[in-house]
């Protein structure tokens, strides 16, 4: 749906904080210092894979390339060069700027092009974003989020003086380029602790955690490969029961609650049950539910363990539950084998659809190779990876943290500057003359 009011209204409620400006700055209409161009609806029977012009949709406006080219005619006034601003106009509005090749304007993506003496257009571009987050968040989410072209335009934008939009455009860069250095490192040292952790489970289930001697490739002795459907008894679908928020009744676990490894329940629907679908669809500790069927590839063959507290809930249609044979394999050992990379490779080639959805079914689970050793043994790696997995979470806590900080940071320092409070030289003067 659309914005239902004019963002004049949306500023001057004062909700939004970066929205704010100077007392001695005024507002200015974006449409007065800028010209906002529409795409074209450019046929989709012209759409090619190589060849002809890139053509920029609203998934590729913050990329330096295309997924598709356009090969039939088209006009000038549609090719988008690098540096000119764009915004899309359905989702998240977000505003960037080109970074790729010649390119063309499609529907749904505008261009922002400044036209005004006296506005910076990289000032234009830093306020732009906050203004676009505020008309999201004030814009119904019934449906799919539209922005138009009048509503860009109507944008009030400050209006400093144009040294000062030149000075806080030098010092956000100055600001902002150490931020995003330091950002940067946070998100490599997150990447590389992914692969550690990656790597850890790796070793645990090639044997290497808890034998010393183990040659690559192979099992050490005593362990073999099994098919899971050895392991666990027959696994079982979920629900194809409505639920929804508000009714009195039994829980119900959905894609949204598989969390890392764990059920997430705060946000559970409900649904009322029988007494022979609640014995039919139960849970119990030490039961691994699994993402049978997502549109992302990631998500399929996610699992969450059941705990003590999760078994009082039922378990919803896109999902699976495993139940681990007593005494063959211990439920947290299966769920690390399952988050292992081998696994993920042998889920993802069973998942693989070209149809847009990607699907594992209860057959194909059963059909997973995984390594087996004694129970005795599970419990020494479950001891040993555990222990090493505890650090890296408490790792990767401490560098989220960080990664949130240097966000708030970041919104800090567009706070002050917006209200004339960054560059301080120029408030100064003015308060002088």
């Amino acid at each position: 749906m659309a914005l239902g009011r004019k963002p004049i209204e949306i500023v001057n409620e004062g909700k939004h904080q970066l929205l704010g400006k100077a007392e001695h700055w005024k507002r200015i209409y974006l449409k007065e210092i800028a010209k906002v161009q529409n795409g074209f609806a450019f046929s989709s029977s012209y759409f090619v894979k190589a060849g002809g012009l890139p053509l920029i949709r609203i998934r590729d406006i913050d990329r330096a390339s295309t997924v598709d080219r356009y090969s039939g005619e088209y006009s000038d006034n549609f090719i988008v060069r690098k540096g000119d601003i764009l915004i899309g106009m359905d989702g998240d509005f977000k505003a960037t700027i080109w970074k790729g090749e010649n390119a063309l304007l499609n529907q749904r993506v505008c261009r922002i092009t400044p036209n005004s003496k006296d506005y910076d257009p990289k000032f234009l571009f830093l306020c732009l974003q906050p203004y676009l987050n505020a008309i999201n968040a004030e814009t119904s989410s019934v449906t799919v989020k539209h922005l138009s072209s009048k509503t860009i335009e109507e944008i009030p934008l400050p209006l400093p003086p144009l040294p000062e939009q030149q000075a806080i455009v030098s010092k956000i860069e100055e600001l902002l380029s150490d931020l995003e250095n330091g950002k940067q490192q946070l998100k490599t040292a997150q990447q590389q602790l992914k692969i550690y952790m990656q790597s850890l489970l790796k070793w645990a289930f090639e044997g290497k955690l808890t034998n010393k001697n183990v040659e690559d490739g192979e099992l050490p002795k005593g362990w073999k490969w099994v098919r899971l459907g050895e392991v666990i008894e027959n696994p079982k679908y979920g629900t194809s029961k409505k639920c929804d928020y508000g009714i009195i009744g039994i829980g119900v676990i959905r894609i949204p609650n598989i969390a890392a490894g764990v059920v997430d329940s705060t946000d559970l629907k409900f649904a009322i049950f029988d007494k022979n679908e609640t014995e039919t669809y139960n849970l119990k500790e030490g039961d691994i539910i699994t993402i049978r069927s997502n549109g992302s590839i990631d998500l399929v063959g996610k699992c969450a363990l059941i705990n003590k507290k999760d078994e009082t809930y039922l378990y919803a249609g896109y999902l699976i539950r495993l139940r681990p044979k007593q005494n063959a394999i211990l439920p947290k050992y299966l769920l690390h084998v399952l988050s292992s990379v081998s696994l993920r490779i042998q889920i993802e080639c069973k998942a693989k659809s070209t149809s847009g959805v990607n699907n594992i079914n209860s057959e194909e689970l059963k059909s997973l190779i995984i390594p087996m050793c004694s129970l005795s043994e599970q419990q020494l790696i479950l001891d040993e990876l555990e222990s090493k997995l505890t650090v890296c979470d408490k790792i990767e806590e401490t560098i989220s943290h960080s990664l949130q900080q240097a966000e708030t940071l970041r919104q800090s320092i567009l706070k002050m500057a917006f209200e004339g409070k960054l560059v301080t030289i120029f408030e100064n003067q003015n308060h002088m003359s």
